[in-house]
């Protein structure tokens, strides 16, 4: 039995360390993609996890797979394709840690995965089914996520879905809108940034939680806040939980997936539903995920970066 699956990019980010004089930078590659970056939070903190993508049959698609493996990430369901390229990204960092995205994607190995290439099966024995927008940009990837979703529904999965949106990844910004509008219907958790709430819906956190809980049917939404931590609601109630700024952050590649990972990991052990959870016990749940988000951001790259349940704990300790 898997307890999450997720379906979705596996890429490289080769992440700005450095600049000559001229500003060209020296960038480092580090294993990502949200939905990996995602899995690899869960795994990290004890749940079993498996990833349905396709890489390119080339160097960085054996190095993706091997550190799939290496995470505890199964790649039952990962795809090395030699007719396509691994799909890459390249992150230009601001003197916060705020990243900037380029992407060699045209078409990346991500985008090129069919319906029929994917184990239904392991679908079948997942408890969790995720997925993001990226992979709704270029078909066939796109149609193979809609019907793998209608699959997974009508399995009775519990759907999560991070709208993640890549602005230069989208020919036409209204289609990415709709994508984010029709993930949202499908799902029961969604973790979406505040920057997504106002794109999507042109209004703030918690009007767009309420209109993601009443509209859209959402059990629980997360809305990140940077810097300011993270907003939640169900039908139980809702609040804000503060994030923790006095690390020492140098990337925040990966943090928002590590957050919704980890937030994930709670609701999953705590073994309610999700729109059954009461405020505190949601506040509890989004600490630990702020925590371990922020101390991501100590290090490169995203599933190399999750801390330890220990440093995440001390960190909440000592707050």
């Amino acid at each position: 039995m898997i307890d999450i699956l997720a379906l979705g990019e596996c890429l490289i980010d080769f992440t700005t360390v450095s600049k000559d004089a001229d500003g060209y930078p020296t960038m480092a590659a580090h294993p990502g993609g949200a939905p990996a970056n995602f899995l690899a939070a869960l795994t990290k903190y004890g749940m079993s996890t498996a990833m349905l993508a396709k890489v390119g049959d080339d160097a960085f698609g054996h190095l993706l797979a091997g550190t799939l493996e290496s995470a505890g990430i199964s790649t039952k369901g990962l795809i090395i394709d030699p007719k396509v390229f691994t799909t890459l990204a390249f992150v230009t960092l601001d003197e916060t840690g705020d990243r900037n995205f380029s992407f060699a994607r045209k078409p990346g190995a991500d985008t090129c995965i069919n319906f029929e290439e994917l184990d239904l099966n392991m679908i079948d024995e997942c408890k969790v089914f995720h997925f993001g927008t990226l992979s709704l940009t270029n078909d066939p990837a796109k149609t193979a996520t809609e019907k793998a979703v209608a699959y997974a529904k009508s399995k009775g999965k519990l759907i999560t879905f991070d709208p993640n949106l890549r602005e230069p990844l989208w020919s036409d910004l209204e289609d990415a809108r709709k994508a984010i509008l029709w993930g949202a219907a499908q799902a029961d958790v969604i973790k979406i940034s505040l920057e997504e709430v106002e794109f999507a819906f042109g209004c703030g956190a918690e009007d767009g939680a309420e209109k993601l809980l009443k509209e859209y049917g959402l059990k629980l939404v997360f809305v990140t806040l940077g810097k300011n931590g993270c907003y939640f609601a169900n039908k139980n109630g809702s609040g804000y939980v503060a994030n923790y700024n006095d690390v020492a952050t140098v990337d925040t590649t990966g943090a928002g997936d590590i957050f919704g990972g980890t937030a994930v990991y709670g609701v999953l052990t705590s073994g309610k539903a999700p729109e059954e959870l009461l405020a505190d016990e949601v506040y509890k749940i989004v600490d630990f995920a702020c925590a371990s988000a922020s101390l991501s951001t100590t290090n490169y790259g995203g599933i190399q970066s999750v801390p330890d349940r220990a440093q995440v704990e001390a960190l909440i300790a000592g707050k």
